[in-house]
């Protein structure tokens, strides 16, 4: 798909194709069949005990019967990037080029569609070996309004969702995000700022700001991607595809007294928008 020898730039190329440049120039390194059944185990404990840290999954898997280190353990949920969810302070310096911004959302009441959005990235495993999902979630209704699916965890998969959400649903007040790389890179930011969107941030591992989107995740991982084992990137993009839309049109949900993300969404759209 991508020709490096084509006068256009590979980044050009990626972004006619609508692809991240990351994925272009992306070159798989294998993992093996154990650290893939690992992080696949892994992933679930981490959606079971979301506070476990790399010492406590050390030891749930220990007990399971698999051999394997602390340090290893925090090896793998890097690659997945996954962390546990618990308020910790945050002292590493902020790099210069990411600027972390303030939590917006303390005490704010959230009440209607396009109000606050949300943002976040998941590990999804594979048959033989694993992509990254990142969707764009309204926080009032739970709908998800965009995502994007990538072999690699760059900027660029992020912002075409963003970019994707923005297109078909005009933009939030506000978006919270965590402090992660793709987030806080100024191609992210910028196109916040382009949009004159407010930008705030969870405190650093925080779990009272993930909950919503973890919710997603498990919901995503327990009802469609655990059941089907997906074979290939393709089939993975067109399976969550599937699902997403099932979620968000058809399977009821609780906090909205059963009515779906998609109606929940609606009724609170203001008219101007509907209109649009």
């Amino acid at each position: 798909m991508i020709d490096r020898d084509h006068k256009l730039p590979v980044k050009r190329q990626a972004q006619l194709l609508d692809i991240s440049r990351g994925t272009a120039y992306y070159r798989p390194r294998p993992v093996n069949e154990r650290d893939l059944a690992l992080m696949r185990r892994i992933d679930e404990l981490h959606l079971e005990h979301p506070f476990a840290g790399s010492r406590l999954l050390c030891g749930l898997l220990r007990r399971e019967g698999h051999r394997v280190g602390r340090l290893h353990v925090g090896t793998l949920m890097a690659r997945m990037g996954i962390e546990a969810l618990y308020k910790k302070p945050n002292t590493s310096r902020k790099h210069p080029r990411h600027p972390i911004y303030p939590y917006l959302l303390r005490g704010l009441k959230i009440e209607r569609a396009n109000q606050v959005w949300a943002m976040d990235i998941t590990y999804i495993p594979m048959a033989r070996g694993f992509v990254y999902l990142a969707a764009v979630l309204d926080w009032h209704s739970r709908r998800v309004l965009a995502h994007r699916v990538s072999i690699t965890m760059e900027a660029d998969f992020c912002v075409a969702a963003l970019e994707e959400a923005i297109a078909r649903h005009g933009k939030p007040e506000i978006m919270n995000t965590d402090q992660g790389s793709q987030f806080s890179s100024l191609e992210f930011t910028d196109t916040l700022r382009h949009h004159g969107i407010a930008i705030s941030m969870d405190g650093r591992g925080c779990w009272r700001d993930n909950v919503f989107v973890e919710r997603l995740w498990k919901s995503i991982k327990y009802e469609d991607v655990y059941l089907k084992a997906y074979e290939t990137v393709s089939a993975v993009r067109a399976g969550l595809a599937a699902y997403i839309d099932f979620y968000n049109t058809r399977r009821p949900h609780s906090a909205h007294g059963g009515r779906t993300p998609e109606e929940a969404y609606y009724a609170t759209l203001p008219t101007s928008r509907l209109a649009a």
